[in-house]
């Protein structure tokens, strides 16, 4: 077990001996590649990595040994490009298993990897391979993204390879074609060439909801702080199949597909959709009996549109959800159909699992929970004042003054001046309110900006949106401010109806009068309007400042 190597104490008491005495080791040359991946090929050559499949019938499943060989012929394949350490390069590759071993490929070369999502467009392609000084592309066999990154080159002078997976394709490098070149072995490297625990490892391009992305920059010690996300939030078991539903474009991946399970020595089940199908992603869960589970709050709340009941979910013993709040009511149904909790944590891009229903409690429906042991979570007034209980607060990360913790990012990269502006002090504000009741739970209220100031009333969306979702004609909604001459601002209600349901004025008084007796009256939404769909970043997050420039578009 490799656990025992960087987890002075592995077993707790009580939420309180987790958070007082956890701890865990970085070592100076730490590298994912070489300390987890080699070295369980080495324990348990036979030991299962991944299960792989897709929606066409084809399936993979790779032990540590295999993944170790190929990330070694994948490397001396990258080096022979001249991608070394500090190299940046860009993985635009879905859920394909060949992101793991590039992944893993990258890491033991010291280069730094940047995962895209296939949404990205010309536009974004450029502004990210200008702004990182990417200098090769790793791609899937997607039209779209192909095209975006053929017509991006022009723009992008530090581009000098394109690699493209699974198909062949003029002016395009053939991955699997290559690497069969190039021996299963790879040196760890030394001196000079080798990395250190916080040389950059990894940069995440964060959504961009209020103006262009930011590059979150992460070290080699960031894969040892997901330790707490995988064990003690997620609870994978060693030698299990835990999925989590992401791209592997997104931080997420990171959270839950590649970094703590293997640590741990789960094995990680990936299944490369074309599309989101709710029933389809039934179906192999129970076909391959997944054992611990991982998806955006949308995700849940799609498949129960179905008929959950017909698909034997016992082989699930740990539901997790993260991206967005749990609103209580699905928390609520979704444990009726399944017996079991769903366990919401919180975070960024920016860091690991920073809140999270952790084993020693039971969770409160809608709650986030309590803090990680490895952050010192505290909520804050606009005035830098610590909130009581009860009063909401932006929720911050104290002490970084005296040492960041693993898993929490290191600055953006390039950019010394933004760095120093969220880092430089003694605190780290994440920019999302939130209030705490008197048992140390956390409870969402919504972004910063988010938070709408009507006739002296202060109103978290989360609140109105979660009993909004209580009502069965209700799929998804927003929950944003539209100026009002005489309140200043008002609570508007961007609504997304399940099926059967049309809009209709009798049904906005309906859902006003049920938000009325949900929550406190002054909260219900003055406004409704019914969309078939709401605009979300790249990531699946709802664009609510979106939304308000429309509001205000529409009252000019």
């Amino acid at each position: 077990m490799l656990l025992d190597r960087y987890l002075p104490r592995m077993e707790f008491d009580s939420y309180e001996d987790f958070k007082a005495n956890y701890k865990v080791n970085v070592p100076e040359d730490f590298n994912f590649g070489f300390d987890i991946v080699d070295e369980w090929a080495k324990q348990e050559p036979e030991k299962m990595a991944l299960v792989w499949c897709d929606d066409h019938g084809e399936e993979h499943r790779f032990t540590f040994t295999q993944i170790s060989k190929l990330s070694n012929q994948a490397a001396n394949f990258f080096e022979s490009l001249g991608i070394r350490k500090g190299s940046v390069v860009m993985l635009i590759l879905r859920r394909r298993w060949e992101y793991w071993i590039c992944a893993t490929a990258l890491h033991k070369i010291g280069a730094i990897l940047i995962p895209g999502t296939l949404q990205l467009t010309k536009k974004d392609i450029v502004y990210r391979a200008n702004a990182a000084k990417i200098s090769a592309v790793v791609c899937v066999n997607d039209d779209f993204v192909i095209s975006q990154i053929e017509q991006s080159i022009p723009e992008t002078p530090t581009i000098q390879h394109k690699i493209l997976v699974v198909e062949k394709r003029d002016g395009w490098l053939d991955f699997e074609e290559e690497i069969v070149k190039y021996p299963d072995t790879y040196e760890r490297p030394q001196g000079e060439k080798a990395t250190k625990w916080d040389d950059t490892m990894l940069v995440y391009f964060t959504s961009g909801t209020t103006g262009m992305p930011k590059m979150v920059r992460h070290n080699f010690s960031y894969p040892l702080g997901h330790i707490v996300t995988a064990k003690y939030w997620q609870r994978v078991q060693e030698n299990k199949l835990h999925m989590s539903v992401s791209d592997s474009g997104w931080a997420k991946f990171g959270w839950g597909k590649i970094y703590g399970q293997w640590i741990c020595g789960a094995t990680i089940f990936a299944y490369d959709m074309d599309k989101f199908v709710p029933l389809k992603l039934l179906d192999k869960i129970t076909s391959y009996q997944v054992t611990t589970f991982c998806a955006p709050t949308t995700m849940y709340r799609f498949m129960l549109q179905e008929d959950v009941s017909q698909f034997d979910l016992s082989c699930v013993e740990e539901w997790c959800l993260a991206g967005e709040p749990l609103n209580p009511e699905v928390y609520n149904r979704w444990k009726k159909l399944t017996g079991h909790n769903i366990r919401e944590g919180f975070g960024q891009s920016e860091s690991s699992v920073m809140l999270a229903n952790f084993e020693w409690y039971e969770p409160k429906p809608g709650s986030m929970g309590k803090p990680s042991p490895l952050y010192n979570i505290q909520l804050i007034d606009d005035d830098g004042n610590c909130c009581e209980d009860g009063d909401e607060g932006r929720i911050v990360v104290m002490d970084i003054d005296k040492g960041l913790p693993p898993g929490l990012f290191t600055g953006y990269y390039l950019d010394d001046k933004l760095t120093e502006e969220n880092l430089g002090g003694k605190y780290y504000d994440t920019g999302d309110v939130a209030w705490r009741d008197s048992d140390g739970y956390y409870w969402f209220v919504g972004r910063s900006d988010d938070v709408i100031k009507c006739s002296g009333y202060r109103v978290g969306p989360f609140e109105v949106e979660s009993a909004l979702i209580e009502h069965p004609s209700v799929v998804e909604c927003a929950i944003t401010a539209a100026p009002d001459p005489i309140r200043g601002q008002v609570v508007k209600a961007t609504v997304v109806l399940a099926k059967g349901y049309q809009p209709s004025e009798e049904l906005k008084k309906e859902l006003q009068d049920h938000v009325k007796r949900v929550t406190a009256p002054y909260k219900y939404p003055r406004i409704i309007e019914f969309v078939d769909e709401l605009p979300k970043t790249l990531g699946g997050k709802i664009k609510r400042a979106e939304i308000r420039r429309k509001n205000h578009e529409q009252q000019s």
